[in-house]
């Protein structure tokens, strides 16, 4: 039996004038009157049997019962979106849409992208760096890069590389932290430079490093506080302070000496960056170049030079 379903033009006019809570502004992108929104939502309304609109004086807002239906009107409308922008004949214009973490996008990604590029000129690549999770294929991301201890459900996830760790900062800095007795690195006289959203940072460096690293009075959760790698390893560049750097994230720093490693002790984390899409039988031939690609590309991730020297090995 076929499903029931009300008028496709209503359930426009209703995701239009949920997400701007207005008819007339939901009239005025679909190009109609505000008087036609407002008699396809009364037919939509009636069709349903509920309400789905307070109509209030100064606006619009939601009923219980329009909360509930809006997330589903929603995402098929944008699966029909997607699906329609992926036919055969839509593809003169092809683009992969990747979400990425801004600081593996601009130290790592963004970087070999043009080597992508070279092969496949035709193909324009979307990066998005915001942090919120998405969702395939209803966000409309081909793929997504991230952190994460193992394979995300539902999902398809290649590995691409682990973590590794190493306290870094700047040259000027690093010999301020060099004892006059013994010439040898005390990280106890250094500020620390903390990434609140990492999943691994100086406790998880203490911990893999253990008694060799000699800083049984470490406070691990001491000194300066930043939201992201990126601004952590430009203040230990600066001079603030140490930070962990992790590698190959770090690798430019260290091979230039803007940053050089202030301990030779390198601990790979737990966590590992993967590759994550959606389960799909007809990835489009752009999309199975780009994954054959990035993981070609995550495979020449090395170690590329000695810890204690003017880089150190390879992190994510």
């Amino acid at each position: 039996m076929p499903l029931r379903l009300p008028p496709l033009s209503s359930l426009r006019f209703f995701e239009a004038a949920a997400r701007h809570r207005s008819f007339k502004l939901a009239a005025a992108e679909l190009n109609v009157t505000p008087s036609a929104v407002s008699h396809g939502i009364v037919g939509l309304e009636e069709a349903l049997g509920v309400e789905l609109f307070v109509r209030e004086p100064r606006g619009l807002s939601l009923t219980r019962e329009g909360k509930l239906y809006l997330p589903y009107i929603a995402e098929a409308f944008a699966l029909i979106a997607i699906g329609t922008q992926r036919l055969p004949d839509r593809r003169a214009n092809r683009t992969i849409a990747v979400s990425c973490a801004p600081t593996l996008a601009m130290r790592w990604f963004v970087p070999r992208l043009a080597r992508f590029r070279e092969g496949w000129p035709n193909v324009n690549v979307s990066v998005d760096t915001s942090r919120r999770l998405v969702g395939f294929p209803a966000d409309g991301f081909d793929f997504a890069l991230r952190l994460s201890r193992g394979p995300i459900a539902g999902a398809t996830c290649d590995r691409l590389f682990g973590e590794r760790l190493v306290p870094v900062c700047s040259p000027a800095y690093l010999e301020t932290l060099i004892g006059r007795d013994n010439g040898s690195v005390d990280l106890r006289r250094a500020t620390l430079i903390q990434v609140d959203t990492a999943s691994a940072d100086w406790q998880a460096w203490l911990d893999g490093a253990g008694a060799d690293a000699n800083c049984k009075d470490l406070d691990a959760s001491s000194g300066l506080r930043f939201d992201t790698v990126q601004l952590a390893l430009e203040a230990a560049a600066g001079g603030l302070g140490v930070a962990i750097g992790r590698l190959p994230l770090a690798d430019a720093d260290l091979a230039g000496r803007t940053l050089v490693a202030a301990s030779g002790l390198v601990v790979t984390a737990e966590p590992a960056y993967w590759l994550v899409s959606a389960h799909a039988d007809d990835e489009r031939p752009e999309m199975i170049a780009f994954r054959r690609w990035l993981l070609a590309e995550a495979a020449s991730v090395e170690p590329v030079a000695d810890a204690t020297g003017s880089g150190v090995p390879e992190e994510t």
